[in-house]
Parts: structure tokens; sequence; C-alpha cells
């Protein structure tokens, strides 16, 4: 059994962890708060992008700010981070307090950038800064009919 444990790092560890590790970074982040199929979809298809994939997590507080609505995050930061470190794409996990993981982007310095299509490239934090350094920025179609936000409306919905 592989303990996926020690792919949860502080920022500190993952920039150690990047500088001794070859090949090409890809690097994407979230909330990630109840994992679904179109997350999982994201991840893969980020972590086809290069040699290794590091996510960056909002943290509770991080997420309360993005307006979420006042119950959200639903699973704690640490479940989060535990819950993506588990899988086979994700190479590294990381919290990020901030309201943009843009610090964690200068820290990391990825290769490639991916977020969902949802968002346009003028609001993708930390393109320019990626693509300046000569990498690339991927905006990876959503799968339809699969939201967070969706799920918990329906767990709260009256039966």
């Amino acid at each position: 059994m592989t303990d996926t444990a020690g792919k949860v790092r502080s920022r500190d560890a993952a920039v150690a962890w990047r500088r001794a590790q070859p090949g090409s970074l890809v690097f994407t982040n979230g909330v990630f708060d109840l994992l679904h199929p179109g997350h999982v979809e994201l991840l893969e298809a980020a972590r086809a992008e290069g040699d290794l994939l590091a996510v960056g997590i909002n943290t509770d507080a991080s997420a309360r700010r993005l307006a979420k609505g006042p119950e959200r995050p639903v699973a704690s930061a640490d479940a989060r981070a535990r819950v993506l470190a588990g899988l086979a794409a994700v190479d590294c996990v990381v919290l990020f307090d901030e309201d943009t993981p843009l610090d964690l982007i200068r820290a990391l310095e990825p290769d490639v950038l991916v977020k969902g299509a949802d968002y346009p490239r003028d609001r993708i934090v930390g393109a320019d800064l990626v693509e300046f350094r000569g990498g690339r920025v991927v905006r990876v179609p959503l799968v339809a009919g699969y939201s967070t936000s969706a799920l918990v409306e329906r767990l709260r919905a009256p039966s």
C-alpha cells in the first residue's frame, strides 16, 4: 500500500520537492470541495500536459472569501488535500491562504498552468507570469453536469 499523504506539502517543502524533480511541472488550483468526475477529468488532463502535477488548494478561509457560500467549504482543507493526494494524477498538493495562487505560482515556477475552460484567459491568475517564463496556459473543457455548487444544492434540497 502506498502512503500518498506525503504528497501534501508546505509551500517551502513543495518548492524543495520541485527543485529536486526533473521534468516539466504542471500547476492547477481550486477549492476542490466535494470531489466529482469533473475534478478528476481536469486533474487527469492537467497531468497529461507535463511530467509532474502540483495542485494548489484554497484553505478554508481563502475558500470562504471566494463567496462560495457561508457553509462552504463542506470539507476541511486538510481533508480536501488528503483526498487529492490519493489520486494517481497528482504529485504534490499545497494549501494556500491567499485569495489567489499567484505567490504559489511564483514560488513553484510551473511550466504549464491549467484551469477549467470556464475561466477566460484574462482571468487566469499567473498566466502572464508563466508565459513570460516561456511556459504555456491550457484551458480544459468542463465535464457537463458536474459542479460542487450543484451537488451541495441537491444535498440540501428537501427530499
